[in-house]
């Protein structure tokens, strides 16, 4: 049965679109024109011609198509072939061909991401049921190959849902790879001293990846949300440094491609949210046991050097235990620390600028996670769409080229504006205040190269590049914490001590 013309334009743009994203351009490209030109012009066709062109700005085929829909005369032989090749049969085919059977096999991940200053890819494949593995190679110097994961799932082809055990375990793979690669395991081969080859693997993929703050209080230590379950990484308790930062070892990270523009003023935190109308509240005279301790590391306005507030639950903020004494930034009630069961648990609470926690490993981020690096602001944000159809006329916007971007991050300024903005360059985007994507460089607690933003088989992974003031992220919801961990209130540090050394009193 014959397709309309607009179902089938609407075929011949998913094929289009999945033939490109192989690197199939050409094809993408004819089909596009061809199904433009063998309708009416109307706003459908324009659309499909402004995709072949956003594929091929400069596609003689493309310039045929504007002239057939515009009426115009010429040469469009090309054009007339293109009409005559891909027709609904060869649409149809084509469409079964690039969306197979899972028998066949499942579409992997293909990634390029930069490590010290070179360029690799991961590619993550799965062979299908009929030899049921999924296998993960690490390109350099254009195609060499550095290691290889494999790992079967002969035992799960039975289940109903096996469609999602394998891609899950191609995403974890596919990050296993990654994360290996960052952290140097691999420094070895790639320099020559050690042989790769492929490595079979009998156990699931097991990432040190959490997200912050989406645990509820009591429940296991898995991370939640974009994917792969990773168990979390609690690590090892640290040292209670006595009135400073702790420091980090320096690193030289990986470099960017090019700068980014650098601010023309420096980031701060939204301002200070105005309380509830309500009479304040002196805070509680201290009842029960002190459980834990918060040293002060950084504070702009004075107070303590120490809180040793008492009680099962409590409050920061002016009207809490721990008050924060003229830090601006921080709501009469922004945040509980709860103890419960002999852990201690974090809540954010409503309308504050929030709490932020310094990562100690690589944490999965999502769209709309803040981030503060120094005394920057920044917020992860979904890429704008672009929009290239043509306005009346038609005439097509004159632009640069658009190119795949998966996020961008955005510099919040004081009062809520936003300052810079920096579109991540293929998977990665790298910020400090050298030579980066994003440059911040009126900032004297910003490193050199202080992290990284990358995503990898759709996941967004941040990285803190060994910088000596550290990466914190707001909390969404509840977030146990560990001796030895950081929070950040507005401009205010303090670090967590759960020593038995001090006891409850």
């Amino acid at each position: 049965m014959a397709l309309s013309t607009k179902d089938a334009r609407q075929l011949a743009a998913r094929v289009g679109k999945s033939l490109a994203g192989r690197g199939r351009t050409a094809e993408a490209v004819a089909i596009l024109c061809a199904w433009a030109a063998a309708g009416p012009n109307d706003a459908e066709g324009q659309s499909m011609l402004a995709d072949a062109l956003s594929i091929d700005p400069r596609s003689p085929l493309a310039k045929m198509t504007f002239e057939r829909m515009e009426g115009m005369g010429g040469d469009h032989g090309a054009l007339d072939e293109a009409i005559a090749r891909f027709s609904e049969e060869e649409l149809g085919r084509l469409d079964r061909e690039l969306r197979p059977a899972f028998r066949k096999a499942q579409l992997g991940f293909n990634n390029d991401l930069k490590y010290k200053g070179l360029v690799y890819h991961v590619q993550t494949e799965d062979s299908g049921l009929d030899k049921p593995h999924v296998i993960t190679h690490l390109f350099a110097d254009g195609g060499r190959i550095i290691k290889s994961f494999k790992r079967s799932y002969a035992n799960d082809v039975g289940k109903d849902d096996v469609t999602n055990v394998v891609r899950e375990l191609m995403k974890g793979q596919h990050m296993e790879m990654v994360l290996s690669l960052r952290e140097g395991r691999f420094d070895a081969i790639i320099e020559g001293r050690e042989r790769g080859g492929l490595e079979v693997l009998e156990t699931a993929p097991s990432l040190e990846l959490a997200r912050v703050g989406t645990r509820k209080i009591g429940t296991p230590e898995v991370a939640r949300g974009g994917g792969a379950q990773f168990k979390v990484s609690g690590g090892p308790p640290v040292a209670i440094p006595a009135a400073a930062p702790k420091a980090a070892a320096p690193a030289t990270p990986p470099v960017a491609a090019a700068p980014a523009p650098t601010p023309t003023a420096p980031a701060a935190a939204p301002p200070p949210v105005v309380a509830p109308s309500r009479p304040p509240v002196a805070p509680a005279a201290p009842v029960g046991k002190v459980h834990f301790h918060l040293h002060v590391l950084r504070s702009l306005t004075g107070g303590p050097e120490r809180y040793e507030p008492a009680g099962e639950v409590v409050v920061v903020g002016s009207q809490g235990a721990v008050t924060l004494d003229g830090e601006r930034f921080c709501h009469p009630r922004e945040a509980e620390l709860r103890w419960i069961d002999g852990r201690l648990w974090l809540h954010d609470l409503d309308g504050g600028n929030g709490v932020f926690l310094r990562i100690r490993s690589p944490v999965e981020m999502e769209i709309g996670d803040e981030l503060i690096i120094g005394d920057q602001l920044l917020r992860i944000e979904a890429a704008p769409v672009a929009d290239h159809t043509p306005g009346p006329g038609p005439t097509y916007c004159y632009s640069s080229p658009v190119w795949p971007c998966p996020f961008r991050v955005v510099q919040i300024l004081d009062g809520g504006m936003e300052g810079a903005v920096v579109l991540a360059r293929r998977t990665s985007l790298y910020i400090g205040s050298g030579y980066n994507d994003m440059i911040i460089s009126r900032d004297p607690l910003i490193q050199e190269h202080h992290c990284l933003l990358d995503e990898q088989a759709g996941t967004i992974v941040l990285y803190d590049l060994s910088s000596r003031t550290g990466v914190f992220v707001r909390v969404q919801g509840e977030q146990e914490l560990r001796h030895g961990d950081e929070l950040l209130f507005g401009r205010t540090r303090l670090l967590v001590d759960l020593s038995p050394s001090y006891g409850p009193t």
